[in-house]
C-alpha cells in the first residue's frame, strides 16, 4: 500500500523557532528547581549492577583438573555478580611478593551461573608463567580477591557473525568456548557452534566430559576433538588445518580462535587460506608475544639491552631498570609500582599512559591505539617495549 507523505516548505516562522531554540532551552533550565536530586533512579541502579567498577570475590569451590584448576567465585560483599556475555573475561588483581599485578582469565562458567551468585575461571599450569602457578599453589577456598567486572569483545554478535560458528581451540583456550556451549545449552545464546578442540592426547583434553555432555544435550553445539600426538578412532588426527576446518564448515561461517601463542601463529595462516571476510574471523586476545625480537621492525641491537625507565604516578616519580624485551607494564609491576591494566593485550586501553620521552616498539598485532593517541604520544604499557631511556606518566590504580 502506498503511503503519501506531505512535506511542507520551511518558512520564516520555522527559521525563527530554530534560531530561538537555545534561548528557550536555557530558560527552561533556569526555571527548573535547584534542589539536590536525592535517591537513585532504577536505571542507574541497574547500570551499577551490570557494570560495577570492580568485584569483591571469594573462592567458594576449587575443581581439580589435570594440570589445571577451576576457581568458582561467589560475592564477598553480598553484591550481585553481574550477568555477562559468554566469551568475556575477568581481570584479577593480585599481590605476589612485592609486585602488584593483574591477570585476565576467560570465564569458563555459563552466564546463567550468575543467577545463583557464581562465576568461574580456569587456570592452567604454565612453567614460564608467573601468576598462574602462584595461584595454583596458593589459592584456597575462602580466599578473597578483587576482580574487574566481566570485560572483553570475544562473544557472538548476530549483527556481525554468521549463524554457524567454527570455534578453534587449543589447550586452556577452551574456556570461552565452554562458556558459549553452556550459554547455547541454557538458551542464553542463539547460534550454532562446531568446536574443533586441539589437544596432544586424549588424556590431555580439558573439560572432556562437560563438552561431550553439552553436545549430547544441545543440538546447536558439536565438539570435534583433534589429537596431534595420537591416532585414535573417533578423533581427528594432526593439527587444525584449512582442510580440516573446511570439512566442518556449513557455508560462510564465522571463525572464532582461542589458544596459546604457537597455535595462533599456525592457525592464522590456515584460516587465511579460507578467504573469509575479515569481519568473520574473531580472535580472543593472545596477550603479548614472548619473543618480541622475532617481530618485524624490532631492532636487533635491543635484544639484550636494558635501559632506564622513569615512571611518574601523580606527584611520585621512580626510575627503574627495564629490559627492551619485556613489556613496560611488566617492568613497572616488577618494581612494585601499582598501575592499571586489564586485557594485557593492547585492546582495552585501560593502561593508557603518556610517553613523555624515549623510543618504544609496539608489535603490529597489539596496535589498538586511537589515531589521536598515536599523534599525541600515548601508549598502552601492557604491549609496549621501551628501546631507549624513557619517561612515562602512568594513571593511578583504579581500585
Amino acid at each position: 500500500m502506498a503511503v503519501n507523505v506531505k512535506v511542507g516548505l520551511i518558512g520564516p516562522l520555522d527559521m525563527l523557532k530554530f534560531k530561538n531554540m537555545a534561548k528557550v532551552r536555557e530558560q527552561a533550565i533556569q526555571a527548573a528547581p535547584a534542589d539536590e536530586i536525592t535517591g537513585e533512579f532504577s536505571v542507574n541502579k541497574l547500570a551499577k549492577e551490570l557494570h560495577p567498577d570492580y568485584l569483591k570475590l571469594r573462592i567458594a569451590e576449587i575443581k581439580e583438573h589435570k594440570a589445571a584448576k577451576s576457581f568458582v567465585f561467589e560475592s564477598a560483599d553480598d553484591k550481585k555478580i553481574p550477568y555477562f556475555r559468554a566469551g568475556q573475561y575477568l581481570s584479577l588483581k593480585l599481590k605476589i611478593g612485592d609486585s602488584y599485578i593483574t591477570r585476565p582469565y576467560s570465564i569458563s562458567s555459563g552466564p546463567r551461573w550468575t543467577k545463583d551468585g557464581k562465576i568461574s575461571i580456569t587456570v592452567k599450569a604454565n612453567k614460564d608463567g608467573f601468576a598462574a602457578d602462584w595461584m595454583l599453589e596458593n589459592f584456597k577456598v575462602g580466599d578473597e580477591v578483587i576482580s574487574s567486572a566481566p570485560e572483553g569483545q570475544f562473544y557472538y554478535e548476530n549483527l556481525r557473525d554468521s549463524k554457524h560458528v567454527i570455534a578453534l581451540a587449543g589447550g586452556s583456550g577452551i574456556t570461552p568456548f565452554l562458556s558459549m556451549a553452556y550459554a547455547l545449552r541454557d538458551g542464553d545464546e542463539d547460534f550454532n557452534m562446531t568446536l574443533l578442540y586441539g589437544s596432544r592426547t586424549e588424556e590431555d583434553i580439558l573439560f572432556r566430559k562437560e563438552l561431550d555432555d553439552i553436545a549430547s544435550a544441545c543440538s546447536k553445539f558439536k565438539v570435534v576433538h583433534v589429537l596431534s600426538d595420537e591416532d585414535k578412532e573417533g578423533f581427528e588426527k594432526g593439527f587444525i588445518t584449512a582442510d580440516l576446518i573446511k570439512k566442518y564448515m556449513a557455508g560462510d561461517d564465522s571463525i572464532f580462535i582461542c589458544g596459546p601463542e604457537a597455535m595462533y601463529r599456525f592457525v592464522d595462516k590456515e584460516v587465511a587460506k579460507l578467504g573469509l571476510p575479515r569481519r568473520l574471523v574473531r580472535h580472543e586476545m593472545l596477550g603479548v608475544t614472548k619473543k618480541v625480537w622475532e617481530q618485524d621492525g624490532f631492532p636487533a641491537e635491543a635484544k639484550d639491552k636494558t635501559v632506564k625507565l622513569t615512571v611518574r604516578v601523580g606527584e611520585a616519580e621512580c626510575t627503574i631498570d627495564a629490559s627492551c624485551t619485556e613489556p613496560v607494564l611488566v617492568a613497572i609491576e616488577r618494581a612494585g609500582i601499582k598501575a592499571p591494566s586489564r586485557c594485557r593485550s593492547g585492546e582495552c586501553g585501560w593502561c593508557r599512559s603518556k610517553l613523555v620521552s624515549g623510543e618504544v616498539y609496539i608489535p603490529a598485532e597489539n596496535e589498538f591505539r586511537r589515531y589521536e593517541d598515536k599523534n599525541f604520544g600515548y601508549i598502552h604499557p601492557c604491549c609496549t617495549f621501551v628501546l631507549t631511556d624513557a619517561v612515562i606518566e602512568v594513571p593511578g590504580e583504579y581500585y
